[in-house]
């Protein structure tokens, strides 16, 4: 799209500046590319502008026109040769030929001749939307000098034939694990998704996603999914129950196939143009592409948070930390929950859509975005990269030399200062401790540090299955709950480490009935001591839920610790401790007749006091159900 206004810039320069041909053949052959033109015939256009050349070699109109067919082609060297050419026939010509020239140079990586044509073009235009995009060239004609001689490591290759055809895929989308790509393949000019599986390390092929999704009517794209693959964001255009001419819309997963999706609503989606959704992790916030007023420029990124009344929460810019007067798209958190990665042909680059990736700072802001590098990024646009899990590798489509079809879908590897965070995730299914089928539960996972949810949703309903993704650097509790079933509790302590290591875990719950025993792992005490620390408070709480939603459930907090020490203070220790979270209970207003607390010290160790490990487990807090 920017060489066709390119095309129409310097046209408007050739009534003014480039007279008709005398030579009627070079005349004739010039009228002829006219209508080619029009019709995106651009290699018969160039054919028959090099005849009327050949037959005038002083048509400057033609050389012009020439050079411009060429350019759209992506023919940058021979475009350059035609508007030198057509600045040899005659120099007062439209400041936008100097423009187009510098682009072709700058394509070229001549970039101190395209800097001095992008300055004699500003000496003739200075207030121009061209020319404050000239003003932004020259510096990308700064940076990319620099960048060139510091390429990074960068080998794409094709996903394989499962994934890619002789059509355009494009729109990569992988669930944390990595075993799931969904992805959009244009058949026909219709847009649909398509999904693959990841098998013996080799993609398997790809099926249509979902009928419920997927229309003949409607093209579906630009999307991305929530880590667990549960949830999918999309972008819908010119539908009937649309508030402007593209929306977001979700759909969630229902066992093996799709629900309905349906439009998102106020205030995300507008009367404007809202697209590219990117879910966060933990999947409270939604970040997007708009064109609503209020921005920096005329595309940006925005934001929406859900509320405590689990709405969507006004649309919010990112601010010019992000945004710039120019356009950006295509953004992606990755599942670190911090950095983010976009396109973007505002901030210092090679002169189109680059990708560049920012991230958050303890205090959530983003920082100064930062260019991924050449030969990541070149001349030509890039966009939509999404980054693994895991952060070793990233996939985008692009139509590189060695593809199956128009365009294909790539993965290479991300350079190491480009890659996200550290993370871990928790993968499982919840079952019914004694009849062994999976059942559907809430899963919780909170980050202690900053007592933020990272995940709070429902297994799935006919499976049983879920997947948390979790940070390194933190320590998160771990909660599933069902009505009817006891509590169970994990803690996942991830404050040291670097590795990428995933948690595989089956839960089992039973059901309430008196004798039901369950560890508190998320209550925390300083060693020898009984006073709760800060971090326990959650876990506390989740419990008063239990209690609350279980009204006639009557339980005894039991403290119990490990062999090391003496046998009598272990045991007053353990005693004091369950005292610490009964009088805590009480304080928040539970009957004090539905408590009981009592201290076991060593004298029930559900591990091996042999191993730091063992005696971790048995320095813990439980309960158990009294009475029903």
């Amino acid at each position: 799209m920017r060489f066709c206004f390119s095309l129409v810039f310097t046209l408007i320069g050739l009534g003014a500046f480039a007279q008709a041909s005398n030579n009627k053949k070079a005349q004739i052959f010039f009228e002829r590319a006219g209508p080619l033109v029009e019709k995106l015939d651009y290699p018969a256009a160039e054919q028959v502008l090099k005849s009327a050349v050949e037959a005038d070699p002083m048509f400057q109109g033609a050389y012009i026109l020439l050079a411009d067919v060429q350019k759209l082609q992506k023919k940058y060297a021979d475009a350059k040769v035609s508007y030198q050419k057509s600045i040899l026939i005659n120099p007062n010509i439209s400041p936008a030929v100097l423009y187009s020239l510098a682009e072709t140079e700058f394509a070229t990586q001549e970039f101190d001749k395209a800097k001095k044509h992008f300055t004699d073009f500003l000496m003739q235009d200075d207030s121009s939307d061209r020319a404050k995009r000239a003003k932004k060239h020259l510096i990308d004609c700064n940076f990319a000098t620099i960048a060139i001689n510091k390429p990074v490591k960068y080998v794409p290759t094709n996903l394989g034939k499962g994934v890619n055809t002789v059509d355009a895929e494009y729109f990569p989308a992988l669930t944390a694990d990595g075993e799931i790509l969904i992805f959009t393949r244009q058949v026909g000019g219709n847009e649909d998704f398509w999904t693959s599986q990841y098998k013996n390390e080799v993609w398997t092929e790809a099926t249509p996603l979902s009928s419920k999704i997927n229309t003949l009517k409607y093209n579906e794209g630009a999307q991305t999914i929530s880590p667990d693959g549960k949830y999918l964001f999309f972008t819908g255009c010119n539908r009937p129950d649309g508030l402007g001419r593209c929306d977001i819309y979700v759909s969630h997963r229902e066992g093996k196939d799709w629900g309905e999706p349906y439009n998102v609503g106020k205030p995300v989606n507008s009367e404007y143009w809202e697209s590219q959704p990117a879910i966060s992790p933990n999947g409270r916030t939604l970040y997007f592409i708009s064109n609503r007023p209020g921005g920096s420029g005329g595309y940006d990124i925005w934001k929406s948070t859900i509320t405590e009344d689990a709405k969507w929460g006004a649309a919010v810019n990112l601010g010019p930390e992000i945004n710039t007067p120019f356009d950006e798209n295509t953004p992606f958190l990755h599942a670190d929950g911090r950095t983010l990665y976009f396109s973007s042909d505002g901030w210092p680059g090679f002169g189109h859509k680059d990708i560049f990736y920012s991230r958050m700072d303890e205090n959530r802001k983003f920082n100064k975005p930062t260019n991924m590098g050449y030969p990541i990024n070149s001349y030509e646009d890039e966009n939509g990269l999404i980054v693994s899990a895991d952060g070793n590798f990233g996939m985008f489509s692009s139509n590189l030399n060695n593809g199956f079809g128009v365009q294909d879908i790539y993965r290479f590897g991300i350079p190491e200062v480009a890659k996200p965070l550290k993370i871990s995730y928790v993968k499982g299914i919840v079952k019914d401790k004694d009849t062994k089928k999976t059942i559907e539960s809430n899963v919780q996972v909170i980050d202690l540090k900053t007592n933020r949810p990272v995940f709070d949703d429902y297994t799935d309903p006919e499976t049983g299955q879920f997947l948390a993704v979790m940070p390194i650097g933190s320590n998160y509790l771990f909660n599933v709950n069902a009505d009817g079933y006891m509590f169970y509790s994990e803690n996942f302590d991830l404050k040291q480490g670097d590795i990428n290591k995933a948690y595989q875990v089956e839960v089992f719950i039973e059901k309430i009935k008196p004798g039901g025993n369950a560890t508190l792992r998320n209550i925390f005490f300083d060693t020898n001591k009984f006073s709760l620390l800060p971090a326990s408070i959650r876990e506390l709480n989740l419990l008063i839920d239990f209690l609350q939603q279980n009204g006639s459930v009557q339980i005894e907090i039991q403290g119990h610790t490990d062999n090391v020490g003496d046998d009598k203070l272990n045991e007053k220790l353990s005693f004091d401790r369950a005292n610490a979270v009964y009088n805590y209970l009480i304080k928040n207003e539970i009957d004090p007749k539905r408590l009981t607390f009592k201290g076991f010290g060593a004298s029930r160790p559900i591990a091996d006091n042999k191993t730091e490990t063992g005696r971790k487990s048995n320095r813990r807090t439980s309960f158990m159900i009294k009475k029903v």
